[in-house]
């Protein structure tokens, strides 16, 4: 089959999940990538040169002080939009699918796949972690303070990828279906995560995606606790320690060992690592990015089934708390469980055939 494949370049966690799954698709089929972002360098290194994956235009999200800015956000799409020749770069793209003729398409959020299907009447395949806000009922408890940021996003993710032949959405937790042609799976786990060995450390493993969280660090460096610090300081090359924290440079090796043998995890509210942790067995604190209503929506379905907590934001008592009941947490992780990613795989490629047939 010939597969166009689209993922969306805002937030590294849908390249993450797409990476695992393209390796698994170019077993069988023929496929054409088209991504966003900074998610391009990571999928063009990771699945190497057999897949090609070429580069499109994409929206980017401004982030200050662990909150989403809204107008610089605009601003910042707009530049993009009128100076970053995006007009010549979609056109390019769009002939580049034309020639391809693909059977089916797979969007992970992403836009343009998603229109090419639609233009050329290619059944188009969603698959990803969002679309749960939409198609799926959700306890007011868990939205509650948060009614109108849902309604925004519920409205976004609806207008994302409207009418797909069927949504794949991965998920470690498991609201009431509402809609048709909608099926939930565990999440998307990389191959690193799948092998590694979980043992109880006694570190912290901290995770930020953005750096301009300036009262975290005094906070974790009242604990005393070693906590390896990941994404804060950008650019090192080697661990940085400062009294009981440790800025670590990137690796992914290195931030999968700390991950396995990590007591708990410090992080946001993004969907890929609480998915990795709760796999791992390790109890999180999950701070979600403010105005980002989908990582609201994971933190708080995380503790409401005794994974960790949610904070908002992450105070000094807020993290007490979170490392006192770590056993209790520790205790509901012990009971989760998933077959590697075989759920989704074959409920993927049995949906393709399904549509390439329709």
């Amino acid at each position: 089959m010939r597969i166009l494949y689209g993922v969306v370049g805002e937030g590294m966690g849908h390249a993450i999940r797409s990476g695992v799954i393209l390796d698994e698709l170019v077993k069988n089929h023929e496929v054409q990538v088209v991504v966003s972002g900074r998610a391009h360098d990571y999928l063009a290194k990771r699945v190497g040169p057999h897949l090609d994956v070429k580069k499109i235009w994409g929206f980017t999200i401004v982030t200050e002080d662990n909150e989403v800015r809204n107008f610089k956000t605009l601003l910042q799409n707009l530049k993009g939009a009128l100076t970053g020749g995006w007009p010549e770069n979609v056109r390019a793209y769009f002939d580049l699918a034309e020639r391809f003729r693909p059977d089916v398409v797979v969007s992970d959020f992403e836009s343009w796949s998603y229109l090419f299907g639609v233009r050329r009447g290619i059944p188009v395949i969603s698959v990803d972690n969002m679309q749960i806000i939409n198609r799926c009922r959700h306890d007011p408890a868990i939205v509650r303070g948060h009614e109108a940021d849902f309604q925004i996003a519920k409205a976004v993710v609806k207008a994302k990828v409207p009418g797909a032949f069927h949504y794949l959405i991965t998920t470690f937790f498991h609201p009431e279906i509402r809609k048709e042609r909608t099926s939930l799976h565990p999440p998307i786990l990389r191959p690193e995560i799948l092998e590694a060995k979980s043992e109880k450390g006694d570190h912290l493993l901290v995770y930020q995606t953005y750096t301009t969280n300036s009262e975290l660090p005094s906070i974790l460096g009242a604990l005393g606790r070693e906590c390896r610090v990941y994404g804060l300081r950008r650019g090192l090359t080697e661990p940085v320690r400062e009294g009981n924290l440790v800025y670590m440079p990137f690796s992914e090796q290195g931030f999968v060992d700390d991950l396995r043998t990590a007591r708990a995890v410090v992080a946001g509210g993004g969907f890929t690592l609480m998915g990795e942790a709760v796999y791992l067995h390790k109890p999180m604190l999950s701070e979600p990015v403010g105005k980002q209503f989908e990582q609201v929506l994971n933190a708080r379905y995380l503790e409401s089934l005794g994974y960790g907590l949610c904070a908002e934001p992450i105070t000094a008592e807020r993290l007490r708390d979170f490392l006192d009941r770590l056993p209790q947490f520790e205790e509901r992780l012990a009971g989760y469980t998933q077959d590697g990613n075989r759920s989704l795989f074959e409920k993927l490629e049995e949906t393709m055939a399904e549509a390439r047939g329709s």
